[in-house]
């Protein structure tokens, strides 16, 4: 028996991987954490499986119950929304587990910036504008972001933002990032990508706080900011080296030197 850790991506079942959806389809077993993942992921248990809400448990209830599957005999899921490796609160889990003795497996899923990403037809990393994404949040009720973490202090960087949850302190974004950034610096923010109620909104940095409002927008989102959202029209814009003329040229002739 194992308890799998799946990553359940950003929220449509066929963005699932293929191995997450085959081991989805095994365990009698599945943990997950309520509203982050919708029905139609869950259609994918095999017929008569449990179904464990996590949304309102401590880690001490959601362990017991997976403990408790493995020791009847079931393959368990676990189920995380978009990738294990952001948000998942993984670590602790996978800690209590096996200090408990459980094998314990890893399933990557579709992380939400890519999902988002794909919605807004985007690339993050422009030649000439940006080759880097900062994935963060801010720090709200949830755990406090550590010394050195702090958003004003990464926005020091200036390289393009990917904030998750962070939707409902867009005040906070504004403050910490406008010095850095500039008012005018695009963003674009996706509520429920992949999902058929998805949203997507753009606009300055300046304009965030009231575009979202009036979008209805406070939760379920991931917020971009950086001058790569607009790169199409940006003048500091250079196609990639990769499918370049002279690469093109230097492949050929290497080839000829060394046929």
């Amino acid at each position: 028996m194992a308890v799998y850790m799946i990553g359940a991506g950003p929220g449509t079942a066929d963005l699932l991987t293929v191995r997450a959806a085959r081991i989805l389809a095994r365990c009698q077993t599945c943990v997950v954490a309520g509203s982050l993942v919708p029905d139609d992921v869950l259609d994918l248990c095999p017929p008569g499986a449990t179904i464990v809400d996590t949304a309102r448990m401590p880690l001490a209830d959601i362990v017991e119950h997976i403990v408790a599957a493995d020791r009847a005999g079931h393959d368990v899921a676990r189920l995380h929304s978009g990738d294990l490796s952001l948000y998942s609160a993984l670590t602790e889990q996978v800690r209590e587990l096996k200090s408990r003795g459980l094998e314990v497996r890893s399933v990557p899923g579709v992380p939400a910036f890519a999902a988002a990403a794909a919605a807004l037809e985007t690339e993050l990393t422009v030649p000439g504008i940006g080759q880097s994404l900062l994935i963060t949040r801010v720090s709200t009720l949830s755990t406090d972001m550590p010394a050195g973490e702090d958003l004003a202090e990464l926005a020091a960087t200036g390289v393009t933002m990917a904030l998750h949850l962070a939707a409902h302190r867009t005040e906070q974004i504004v403050e910490a990032l406008t010095p850095h950034y500039g008012a005018d610096c695009p963003t674009a923010t996706v509520a429920f990508a992949s999902r058929p109620e998805q949203q997507t909104v753009r606009c300055t940095l300046a304009e965030l706080p009231e575009a979202l409002a009036r979008a209805g927008i406070r939760k379920t989102a991931v917020i971009f900011v950086g001058r790569v959202l607009d790169a199409v029209d940006n003048p500091d814009r250079l196609d990639s080296y990769l499918y370049s003329q002279s690469r093109m040229t230097k492949l050929r002739d290497d080839c000829q030197a060394h046929p």
